[in-house]
């Protein structure tokens, strides 16, 4: 497709452009569109389309003032480029631009217009107060290669029961591990959606792909096990993100979801004289959604084990927050064993401060177990020998 030079133009940034593509690839079924005003409002009210559970309008309100002029410079049935990084991305013929509150759409996707939230601070910043629907054609569209191969898995094992787990994996750690056995027991196939945001404040995705490849490639059927990048936009957050998480799963053939019990959208609450959660309000999807246990590691148990079946008390417990395992990371400190599996400390630590040592094959040599055997090593192999000198015990 070929931009018209007398079409008026809109850009976007990468965020709405892969959401645009999800509902193009019928991932956000059942949104098939950007909503109007009048189909906005019934969804507000009904939290429903079509029958099927959708917590908020799909619209397209991009900030920014060239692109306000822009938009209210539009008639229907006009034809629109949007640009995404200075290219092409797609066409629009115009059906209506109406306006939107930006403060009352953070309050319907976070549950707050707070600017003290750091979501809706970000997303405050990304949304303008008209916003256009019409019909759009992507300017290159792909093929989704992750629904195929899912396709093809399932095929081939015969599989009925396909599990699907989001996460972040940042970084992947013990209780990642066991929630990611506890799906794999009862599932023939597991999807795990490796999240993808847009901010720095993560490993990136290489690192984390990697360190769960490893762990799946080492330690688990490979076989049944398929993972899929998922670019984490704004949609996906708040209260509403399980909501959106399912609807995502069953469109790439999921009919299970698998969700830790400590998850920030669970939203447990008290109706009719029963607990309830942000689970009991969908609607429509076929998808059947565990709440997982919470796991932590006992030091009187001296394992890993879930919250409901050990009895010893928080005292005891060591949870397993992703944000403080990161930081000693970030520090160069290596994590203890019981929090992330050593191979994959070692990895990300030679990835995050690359060339840290002076003198590597110095250091291996005078402080490690070397067999006499001069040859040449990684940092990753440093830091794995290293880690086997902290569990020595006859000096401690």
């Amino acid at each position: 497709m070929t931009s018209s030079r007398k079409n008026k133009t809109l850009f976007i940034d990468k965020e709405a452009a892969s959401v645009l593509e999800l509902v193009k690839g019928g991932l956000l079924y059942p949104v098939t569109k950007l909503m109007g005003e009048a189909e906005s409002k019934v969804v507000l009210e009904t939290s429903l389309v079509d029958g099927k559970s959708f917590p908020f309008p799909f619209i397209l309100a991009p900030s920014g003032k060239m692109n306000h002029q822009v938009l209210k410079s539009l008639h229907k049935g006009e034809t629109l480029d949007i640009f995404c990084n200075n290219e092409l991305f797609a066409t629009l013929i115009v059906d209506e631009v109406f306006e939107i509150n930006p403060s009352e759409r953070t309050k319907h996707i976070y549950g707050t217009d707070d600017l003290g939230h750091p979501g809706v601070m970000n997303t405050i910043k990304r949304l303008g107060k008209l916003a256009i629907c019409g019909e759009y054609i992507l300017a290159d569209p792909k093929e989704n290669e992750n629904i195929k191969a899912i396709k093809e898995a399932k095929e081939l094992m015969g599989a009925k029961h396909i599990s699907s787990l989001f996460m972040a994996a940042n970084p992947l750690h013990r209780a990642h591990e066991r929630l990611i056995r506890e799906t794999l027991d009862a599932t023939d196939l597991l999807i795990i959606f490796l999240l993808k945001p847009y901010n720095n404040q993560n490993l990136s995705y290489d690192i984390r792909k990697e360190s769960l490849e490893f762990f799946i490639n080492n330690y688990l059927p490979k076989n049944r096990v398929i993972i899929v990048p998922l670019e984490n936009s704004y949609i996906f957050a708040g209260y509403n993100e399980i909501i959106i998480d399912a609807i995502v799963a069953s469109n790439y053939g999921c009919n299970r979801m698998s969700v830790g019990r400590n998850h920030a959208g669970l939203g447990m609450f008290y109706d009719c004289n029963s607990n309830k959660s942000i689970i009991d309000k969908v609607v429509g999807i076929d998808m059947e959604i565990k709440i997982s246990s919470e796991y932590v590691y006992c030091d009187k148990c001296r394992t890993l084990v879930s919250k409901s079946s050990c009895p010893h008390g928080q005292h005891h417990q060591i949870s397993y927050h992703s944000d403080s395992i990161l930081e000693l990371l970030e520090l160069g400190i290596l994590p203890p064993a019981v929090l992330i599996r050593k191979e994959i400390s070692a990895f990300i630590l030679s990835k995050l401060i690359p060339n840290r040592f002076k003198n590597l094959e110095k250091l291996y040599y005078h402080l490690l177990p070397a067999g006499g055997l001069l040859e040449e090593h990684t940092e990753k192999d440093f830091y794995l020998e290293f880690m086997k000198m902290y569990q020595t015990t006859s000096l401690t």
